[in-house]
């Protein structure tokens, strides 16, 4: 898929993440695209109304993927995210079997934004590195940073940064 079309999705994944953030959760955003480029599921960061720790945007989004569809469609399927998925969530894109993903920013600029927030102690720990130590090959494109001032407008007062 093109540099064109992987902005497209992105930029979709942070309308999300501000829906989210309007509804009470921290600003985060996932979609799931089909090899087709199809739009399949749309998820919101569910985390603080649903009072589980495991409600991250792309946790929440393979969850229902993986009741939905089989491990071998979802391999050819492309998670989009705004930041770099984190470890719990890059364990649920391996074990579901997500074959692409596709992020705006890094799990070290979430780090610069959040500090030392409690609502997000972010892990020094690329998503990249999650993926090399298991037996699958997962594909992932990022960061774009040509999005840098988009999705950190979307979090900009959010977070309480004391660094």
């Amino acid at each position: 898929m093109d540099r064109v079309k992987h902005l497209y999705y992105l930029r979709r994944a942070n309308e999300i993440a501000k829906n989210s953030r309007e509804h009470g959760n921290t600003p985060f955003g996932a979609l799931l695209v089909d090899k087709d480029g199809n739009i399949l599921l749309e998820q919101e960061n569910i985390e603080i109304t649903t009072k589980d720790c495991t409600g991250h945007a792309e946790t929440s989004l393979m969850r229902r993927a993986s009741q939905k569809y089989t491990k071998e469609f979802l391999k050819e399927c492309t998670l989009y995210t705004t930041f770099e998925p984190c470890a719990m969530c890059s364990g649920a894109i391996y074990w579901g079997n997500v074959g692409n993903v596709v992020y705006g920013l890094t799990e070290k600029e979430l780090l610069n934004q959040t500090g030392n927030d409690e609502q997000n102690p972010t892990f020094d720990l690329s998503c990249r590195e999650v993926f090399e130590r298991g037996q699958k090959d997962i594909n992932v494109i990022g960061p774009f940073n040509e999005l840098k001032d988009e999705i950190l407008k979307t979090h900009e007062g959010y977070w309480r940064n004391n660094n």
